[in-house]
């Protein structure tokens, strides 16, 4: 489907990846519905740069880890803007680092909720508004992959929403749902701005292009399989992570 006029979900698009994905969607000509949970200020701020571009964009307040935010969500969008066509799951969050057997059962539960469970349940109610076909984009980690130290629960969730794209791909390719994946690495955003710098200098001399992701780099890969140049990719993910 070509881009003009669809209406496109971006959940968590208040910040980072989401900001980096809504402003680069509406510049392909997407009409972007910009989710948040608790920044308005930020969310805001994206809709103006993208009103402020010529684009279309309104924002949207849901705590998409819950299920009745999620239909809620879902139809008020459909209701203001119209169906959607385009979906990009972008919450998410590690929940802190910590040893495995230090993990309690809350914060597990919180880190499944945001990441898995949100991705799931805004799938389900976005693809019951796709009549005319539509694309998804799940946004997973390398850590899903790779699995991650004293990340264990945000990297198994993730897992989950990597393992849930392949399957959702294979369900909705017949109704012309196109479902994939981006994953990236280690990226200036979001939890990563607040590690301490010696942190951030292990995890360099793991990259072999030297540097670390921009939200925007990850933006354009997610609106390139958003985009009819993808047509023919479905249940791919999609490593964005310079090489490591």
């Amino acid at each position: 489907m070509s881009a003009p006029g669809h209406v496109l979900l971006v959940t968590g698009a208040s910040r980072g990846i989401g900001a980096a994905t809504a402003r680069r969607a509406a510049a392909d000509g997407w009409r972007v519905a910009v989710n948040y949970n608790t920044s308005a200020e930020h969310a805001a701020q994206v809709v103006a740069a993208i009103q402020g571009a010529g684009g279309d964009a309104h924002a949207y307040q849901a705590d998409v880890s819950q299920s009745s935010e999620c239909e809620r969500l879902l139809t008020e969008i459909a209701t203001q803007m119209g169906s959607v066509s385009g979906l990009v799951n972008n919450v998410g969050g590690t929940g802190g680092a910590g040893p495995f057997d230090d993990n309690a059962p809350e914060k597990i539960e919180r880190v499944f909720a945001l990441n898995t469970f949100s991705a799931f349940h805004c799938t389900r109610f976005a693809a019951r508004q796709m009549n005319a076909g539509g694309v998804i984009v799940n946004v997973t980690t390398q850590a899903a992959t790779y699995g991650g130290a004293y990340l264990s629960p945000y990297a198994a969730a993730k897992a989950a929403v990597s393992t849930m794209t392949i399957s959702a791909s294979k369900e909705l390719a017949s109704r012309n749902i196109r479902v994939n994946a981006v994953s990236p690495g280690v990226i200036e955003a979001g939890e990563f701005l607040e590690y301490p710098q010696e942190r951030k200098d292990a995890m360099m001399a793991t990259l072999p292009l030297g540097r670390f992701g921009q939200p925007e780099e990850v933006a354009e890969a997610i609106c390139w399989l958003l985009s009819d140049a993808a047509s023919y990719v479905t249940g791919s993910i999609l490593p964005v992570c310079g090489g490591r």
